[in-house]
């Protein structure tokens, strides 16, 4: 059927309702209608022309033409015009110019309608995909409210008004039901461009749901004044946050608390009950881990800075406490911390202290041929290990009770006969092994750490000189982890072990020059 005045102008309207109902740009409606008359006129004139629809943006006025090609000699009429021709229409034509013939409306049917609205559908789809992705992507990290659409095996859909949102079953706290109707308050934690649409994914569980709440009900965290340095959950049970203040007048707890525990109670409703421990944040790690255990009392802190891990220990009654009920109070507080956290009790640590001095005690009687009072002196005052004797100053061991000078004398020199003694061992047992003395002469590689290096197939230069930094002191599986090599350390020693790499250069680039020289001085002689 023809398109009328009244149809034209119901044209634009429809246009422009279906832009506004869907929230997107006026003209994506109308390239959507423009494509679908297309396609309909490529129905009628044939799939092979190049057909163009406009539709009028002010008189809703459909305008449709065919595209040919200008060209010197026509191969295909459908889709090329002789120049002659083209000039006629235009004298300005050139060859390679598009020539554009009116054609006469066309009909819509029931299967062309159809067809038309099919695309018109999926523009429009396509387009306010686009809008809700381009609203919501930079939204991720917001906690956002919506209506609960539906619930599909324990996943929530949530009607977010301009766009549809899904809470995974593993992103609810535990035993939270919803029912269609509910509102529900959730964090942005990801969206996602898919094929299907965006797909926004909310959570009730991330750890930085609840320090959004905590700037929600405590103005101090919102305007920046108190800082969230960490949190550690166990949703829908009990969690920690750390809160340091930036003004040193406001106590970071006492305002996250609030007035009667107004502010905090706000944020446990919320989460189903769930337990908050708000713990001021420290930068001395030793400080902040002993008050992330509590409500437990710690009596001692170990900290061992280059495996991250701290030995905390606590009075015998309290090893539960500081635990927590399966784990979660030292997990907790090991998440919040960032430390590998190990407890143990006074009397554990008191008998693994017994046990080191005696383990110590005895290796100083094997390794310096001592009596057990002389060993247990100096593991007293604090010798871990016989190279810590052998390079003792002697006024140092002379200052021990007990001993004079004799005796410190006598010491260093069984600990250097010792050392020898071992570091012979190790570098026959390097030479079994299969490693190289040029491996062995490199600076920084010790006996032991040529042993280790052979045991793990490395025994020749180039064997190093393949070898990156973290492969050899770092990674899970190095041979020298355990060393107390660095990583520049490390890439000294693999750079020591491909010196030799440039030298073969040199010596290549000698020879050549050295066999050009020779064949100049023939030249000259002939």
């Amino acid at each position: 059927m023809a398109v009328t005045t009244a149809n034209r102008l119901e044209l634009l309207q429809v246009a422009d309702a279906v832009a506004r109902e869907k929230s997107i740009d006026h003209e994506i409606v109308l390239e959507a209608l423009e494509e679908a008359i297309q396609r309909t006129a490529k129905t009628t004139y044939g799939a092979e022309h190049m057909i163009r629809a406009e539709i009028d943006r002010k008189t809703g006025e459909i305008s449709i033409w065919r595209l040919r090609e200008t060209v010197e000699e026509v191969e295909d009429t459908t889709t090329q015009i002789p120049l002659s021709r083209a000039q006629e229409m235009n004298p300005d034509a050139r060859v390679g110019d598009l020539i554009s013939e009116p054609l006469p409306p066309i009909d819509f049917g029931r299967v062309s309608a159809q067809a038309a609205k099919q695309i018109i559908f999926q523009k429009v789809r396509d387009a306010e995909r686009d809008r809700q992705y381009d609203e919501f992507k930079d939204r991720a990290g917001e906690i956002i409210s919506g209506l609960v659409k539906r619930v599909e095996h324990g996943n929530v859909m949530v009607d977010l008004g301009r766009a549809e949102a899904i809470v995974r079953r593993d992103e609810l706290l535990p035993r939270e039901t919803f029912r269609p109707g509910d509102r529900v308050r959730a964090f942005i934690y990801d969206v996602r461009r898919e094929t299907r649409g965006p797909q926004i994914f909310l959570s009730r569980t991330h750890p930085r749901f609840m320090a959004m709440l905590f700037a929600q009900e405590v103005p101090e965290v919102y305007d920046g004044i108190i800082e969230i340095r960490a949190v550690a959950r166990d949703p829908g049970s009990r969690a920690k946050i750390a809160v340091i203040s930036n003004d040193s007048s406001i106590d970071p707890v006492g305002a996250c608390v609030g007035m009667r525990g107004s502010r905090v109670q706000a944020v446990v409703n919320e989460l189903q009950g769930e337990k908050i421990d708000i713990i001021p944040f420290t930068p001395d790690p030793a400080t902040f881990i002993v008050s992330a255990l509590a409500p437990a009392d710690v009596i001692k802190v170990v900290l061992d800075e280059d495996k991250n891990r701290i030995e905390v220990v606590v009075p015998d009654d309290q090893l539960s406490l500081a635990i927590g009920r399966r784990g979660q109070n030292v997990r907790l507080a090991s998440q919040l911390s960032g430390w590998d956290i190990d407890i143990l009790t006074e009397q554990e640590e008191s008998e693994r202290r017994q046990q080191e001095f005696q383990e110590r005690s005895n290796m100083f009687i094997e390794a310096l041929d001592v009596d057990e009072m002389i060993a247990q002196l100096l593991v007293s005052e604090g010798f871990d290990a016989v190279e810590e004797v052998a390079f003792a100053p002697l006024d140092e061991l002379e200052e021990i009770d007990g001993f004079d000078e004799d005796v410190a004398e006598e010491l260093i020199r069984r600990a250097n006969d010792y050392l020898a003694r071992l570091e012979e061992a190790l570098d026959e047992k390097r030479k079994e092994i299969g490693v190289e003395d040029a491996v062995a002469a490199i600076e920084g590689l010790t006996p032991a750490m040529l042993v280790k290096l052979g045991e793990a197939g490395i025994k020749t230069l180039d064997d190093l000189g393949d070898l990156a930094s973290e492969e050899l002191v770092s990674d899970t599986n190095a041979p020298l982890r355990d060393s107390d090599l660095s990583l520049d350390d490390a890439n000294r020693i693999i750079m020591a072990a491909r010196a030799h790499w440039f030298d073969d250069e040199d010596t290549g680039e000698a020879t050549g020059d050295a066999e050009e020289e020779t064949a100049v001085v023939e030249e000259s002689d002939d």
